[in-house]
């Protein structure tokens, strides 16, 4: 008896040390370092636009005199398609051609009538437009450094079919419908966009950004919501995402390559995660050589109406 009360409190010791015993964890945090942070787009027939801004620390104040001060107007941008080369036009919200006020509030995501009172610029070529098979490559100078990125506009997926159907108890609302024959020789990722057909600029849904891996080499059918919808302040709550009954919708699905697809896949998960505590952490990644961030994408474009009915 004595024994195994010896031997319990010999065990009890020994699990008291070493739960007694605690280890100094330190993290070493690494300091921020401002980085140059691209948004560069060329598509079939379109000019390429580039916008340019600094990083922010993440301990920073955020506001909107610090979003227009984080644009930059000092570099030198060069577009290259294998043959030719153009240095991209400098062209600032300030000093807009009439007719672009618009279209320059849907590249920045400001109302038109604040946006020609700001000074923001895009680096845009006046001298070159997408072709299908090419690759694109943009070099930019600032600061003494030299970023590099390269995208190639690949051959479109036509799909098999557009259309609308009602949805749920509905008989005058609905979602747009494709049928798509994904090709099974390559790895395919796309972007889905949709505007109204009076709209200039192109919306998109909640999850714009998918990829082939469970589809590859098949027919399937899928749905995309309204997203103009959720941004119609007068629109009534029970048919937000939905297209109603007559309604008019031009749809653009283009393809892209896959590491911007991986980009785009990363960062719309991050922003999904809306900061939580539980969600992985996840590293953006960008196809941008020389240290900056953001991505240079191409897109290879297919557009169609469709006649909600």
């Amino acid at each position: 008896m004595e024994l195994r009360i010896l031997k319990y409190t010999a065990i009890s010791c020994l699990l008291a040390f070493f739960w007694s015993c605690t280890k100094e964890v330190k993290i070493d945090i690494p300091g921020y370092k401002e980085q140059l942070v691209v948004d560069g787009r060329i598509e079939t027939g379109q000019p390429a636009i580039v916008l340019l801004s600094k990083s922010a620390n993440v301990y920073s104040s955020t506001n909107f005199e610090s979003y227009l001060n984080s644009f930059v107007d000092d570099a030198i941008v060069l577009l290259s398609d294998g043959t030719q080369t153009d240095t991209l036009t400098k062209i600032c919200t300030d000093d807009l051609p009439p007719g672009l006020e618009q279209v320059a509030a849907g590249i920045f995501g400001i109302p038109a009538e604040v946006l020609v009172n700001l000074h923001l610029c895009a680096y845009v070529s006046l001298n070159m437009v997408g072709e299908v098979g090419k690759t694109y490559t943009i070099q930019i100078l600032h600061q003494g450094k030299a970023y590099q990125a390269s995208s190639k506009i690949l051959s479109p997926t036509v799909p098999d079919s557009l259309y609308w159907k009602p949805e749920g108890n509905f008989n005058d609302r609905g979602f747009s419908w494709v049928q798509l024959s994904d090709p099974s020789t390559t790895s395919d990722a796309y972007s889905w966009e949709v505007k109204y057909a009076q709209d200039l600029q192109f919306s998109k849904p909640f999850s714009p950004y998918f990829n082939d891996k469970f589809f590859n080499g098949l027919t399937f059918e899928f749905a995309y919501e309204n997203p103009m919808s959720f941004n119609d302040p007068n629109g009534n709550d029970a048919y937000r995402g939905y297209y109603k009954l007559g309604d008019t919708i031009v749809v653009k699905l283009s393809k892209i390559g896959g590491k911007e697809y991986n980009y785009f896949e990363k960062k719309y998960n991050q922003i999904y995660s809306g900061g939580s505590p539980f969600a992985v952490p996840t590293n953006v990644p960008t196809n941008i050589e020389g240290g900056a961030l953001g991505v240079w994408v191409a897109y290879s474009p297919w557009i169609d109406t469709l006649v909600c009915q």
